[in-house]
């Protein structure tokens, strides 16, 4: 790895290529020795989504009372004394300041050395300001999340002007158990946030607190278990509205379905595959909070007219499974539905893309939902979320959020996404070569 504590060349390099951008109009990636190629590209992504390098400060995307709501309902909540412990702590004495950020840039604790927090305030390095790449071009935490990989920007190399006299070191944080993305952990300062041994520091860090996460969700589980079932089940009841939202996002109950015939269902940091029909069974309940009568999760499950004996012995089945899991989870029936918040990999791609942020869903999405389907709401499902990424990547996105779709199983003979790319390629971009070479084999396929 590049020493980045010496930055000189690489200074020179990247204000030399802040010299092309023109009110953040970067067509051609110039090829400027020394600067970067994961700058270069993430900067052509910065001008793509129209990010202004001469903004002076992020924009706030939270207000306070916002904030402390959403961030007390965020799973990294409750990792938060790790960070404190390895990263904040050691902070206040070293000139650094520390950020946790949610899935989509949004900064959600920024603490540290008390003179660098006022500083940073000035260009709204706080809590509740919003540091995706799409807002404020190339940064540690944007773009770590960008590339889902820890990252070091150093100085000039940031796109907004008004964060050159800074330097960051970003790691992504993902869910211990579902390995869908939760976050990001930046430390910011001077050249000692981009030393070698940051960035290291910063992943052995990420690492401790996902190990305490899934100890909290074992813990969690064992207290539910060992809890006597009226007991728990009056404690259910009694609890506030929104409990129950609270609690699935904390604990992260997830089922991924996207590119598999056979679900993974997470819950209390246990892990089980389930059958097929269980996996389009609860992908179907997961999708329909307020539930399915038997009526109406017959029509969605079988091809041909279903059958409600039939249904009733899988859901016996299926009630066996979650049993064993926590009890908490087994399907309530009249109608039939599911009694926590169970969170589905392709509902994060489509909440991803309700807010703008393509790019996040891109990272989680591994293929279509359960490709061998065939029951009927499934089918729907899964053309739902593969047409509206497949929009979104076409309308929004880089030509390197182009190619990283083309290569999806799915998009394999998608000859208007390869069009797309080679239009947003610059012309020396040794990525053309491999886009033109398909787009000719598609051709050659057609005319056979």
């Amino acid at each position: 790895m590049k020493n980045l504590t010496q930055p000189e060349p690489l200074q020179r390099s990247a204000l030399a290529a802040h010299e092309k951008l023109d009110g953040g109009r970067f067509p051609d990636a110039p090829d400027v020795p020394g600067l970067r190629s994961l700058i270069r590209e993430s900067w052509l992504r910065s001008a793509g989504f129209k990010a202004n390098p001469d903004n002076p400060a992020a924009p706030l995307a939270m207000d306070h009372d916002e904030l402390e709501d959403y961030r007390s309902r965020h799973p990294l909540a409750t990792i938060m004394p790790v960070i404190n412990k390895l990263l904040v702590q050691p902070s206040h004495d070293t000139g650094l300041l520390v950020a946790v950020g949610d899935e989509v840039g949004r900064l959600l604790w920024v603490d540290g050395d008390p003179s660098l927090q006022r500083r940073a305030e000035g260009m709204m390095f706080v809590a509740g300001a919003d540091w995706s790449e799409a807002t404020v071009g190339t940064s540690a935490p944007g773009t770590a999340l960008a590339l889902g990989r820890g990252i070091q920007i150093a100085g000039a190399e940031h796109y907004q002007r008004a964060v050159h006299p800074w330097s960051c070191t970003a790691v992504p944080f993902h869910d211990p158990d579902s390995g869908a993305l939760l976050g990001v952990v930046d430390i910011t300062g001077t050249a000692a946030a981009v030393a070698p041994h940051t960035l290291s520091l910063v992943e052995a860090t990420v690492a401790a607190a996902q190990a305490q996460l899934r100890v909290e969700r074992l813990q969690a589980a064992a207290q539910l278990a060992a809890t006597p079932v009226r007991r728990r089940s009056t404690a259910s009841a009694a609890r506030a509205p929104g409990a129950g939202a609270r609690e699935g996002s904390l604990y992260r109950n997830s089922l991924q379905l996207l590119g598999r015939d056979q679900a993974l269902l997470s819950i209390d940091g246990k892990t089980v595959a389930l059958s097929a029909r269980h996996s389009e069974i609860l992908a179907l309940l997961s999708t329909h909070p307020d539930g399915l009568s038997a009526e109406e999760l017959c029509v969605l499950l079988y091809p041909a007219e279903g059958s409600s004996i039939t249904l009733r012995a899988e859901m016996v089945r299926l009630r066996k499974v979650l049993q064993q899991l926590n009890p908490g989870a087994v399907p309530e029936s009249r109608p039939y539905r599911l009694p926590l918040d169970l969170v589905p990999d392709c509902g994060q791609v489509l909440s991803c893309l309700q807010r703008g942020a393509h790019r996040i869903a891109l990272e989680i999405y591994r293929g279509a939902v359960l490709p061998r389907s065939e029951a009927p709401g499934i089918i729907d499902l899964r053309n739902k979320v593969s047409s509206l990424l497949r929009e979104a990547v076409l309308t929004d996105g880089s030509a390197d959020s182009l190619l990283r779709y083309a290569a999806l199983p799915e998009a394999r003979d998608d000859v208007g996404i390869r069009r797309a790319a080679l239009r947003l390629l610059p012309p020396r971009s040794p990525k053309r070569a491999a886009v033109v070479a398909e787009l000719e084999r598609l051709e050659a396929e057609l005319r056979a």
